[in-house]
């Protein structure tokens, strides 16, 4: 895919957030320690981070975007930058660190379910000042914010941030993905400036939980509390596709796709790329918005990797008809 034109500093959607390689194992991946040596079905470096599968989305989606995360000086820095630049994602505000490597996930994928060991490396070190610059030379519609637990500087600063952002215009959307702490804190205000949420099945219920002050097992209570501070609440919820709650309250839901999965990592994050891309070409109806969100994670899991079978606008276009 050819790269949006670097003369022209304007983008649609300036994503921000991890870039990271994903080194994605499958097979008999489940570690049996006393040096028990078990052998793979397959080993494959591709490119990870939530931000970095979302912007990629988005760009294969027709949207004008850029990235801002932070890469070590090494291989996989490397690595990260040409596998945006072939997605067609911006990457001039990607910054490189010459003290600490990148960041780096290695995937322990099966069928209906997965597990990542994650070296933040340069991961965390993303800062609000760094933000603030990129949308001061790019001039963004909208800004998303992936990776929220992993990058506790710049989630200190975010409320601030995004105040800023509103004053100008430009709209926002969250994705905070799991907390490796399992905490869930911090997020009331970071909600109540937001546009749009989007969580998974269980990250909703755990901050929901969260703001609820006592633990819930049910979606619809869950979600209903977190959009009743005033951000909309766009639910990943896998096979059954997407739910929206606006207001402390479920306002529209839509299906995924039946397809053969080959691998879910990034699905989500694909799911992101689809309401987005939905919202900012001007989509109104939320089932529609949603339905581009379901087809766009679930025609995802069609390859190996976050970004390896994303869907094209013509692919989407083709089934949504």
């Amino acid at each position: 895919m050819t790269g949006i034109d670097a003369s022209d500093n304007r983008v649609d959607v300036l994503v921000v957030g991890d870039a990271n390689p994903d080194l994605l194992l499958t097979g008999d991946t489940v570690p049996r320690f006393g040096q028990a040596e078990q052998l793979l079905d397959a080993a494959d470096l591709l490119l990870g981070g939530s931000a970095a599968i979302v912007a990629c989305g988005l760009a294969r989606l027709g949207m004008r975007t850029a990235l801002a995360a932070v890469v070590g000086d090494d291989q996989f820095g490397v690595f990260v930058r040409g596998r945006l630049t072939d997605g067609g994602v911006l990457d001039r505000e990607v910054r490189t660190s010459r003290t600490l490597p990148t960041g780096i996930s290695v995937v322990l994928s099966e069928p209906s379910d997965r597990a990542i060991l994650t070296l933040p490396g340069t991961i965390p070190t993303l800062t609000a000042g760094a933000v603030r610059g990129a949308v001061d030379r790019l001039r963004p519609r909208h800004v998303h914010v992936a990776s929220y637990f992993l990058q506790p500087g710049l989630a200190a600063d975010l409320p601030v941030l995004l105040a800023e952002l509103a004053a100008e215009g430009i709209t926002v959307s969250l994705d905070t993905n799991w907390d490796p702490a399992e905490r869930w804190s911090g997020l009331t205000e970071v909600l109540s400036r937001v546009d749009v949420f989007l969580p998974n099945r269980e990250e909703a219920l755990a901050i929901g939980s969260a703001v609820l002050g006592r633990g819930t097992k049910d979606l619809d209570e869950a979600s209903c509390a977190l959009s009743a501070l005033g951000c909309r609440v766009v639910v990943k919820a896998g096979a059954e596709g997407g739910i929206v709650y606006e207001d402390g309250a479920r306002v529209a839901s839509a299906p995924g796709l039946v397809v053969d999965v080959v691998d879910t990592t990034g699905a989500g994050d694909s799911f992101d790329a689809g309401y987005l891309a939905a919202s900012l070409r001007g989509v109104e109806s939320e089932e529609e918005r949603l339905r581009w969100a379901a087809v766009a994670g679930s025609l995802s899991v069609r390859g190996r990797g976050g970004t390896g079978a994303q869907a094209t606008l013509a692919e989407l276009a083709g089934v949504l008809a």
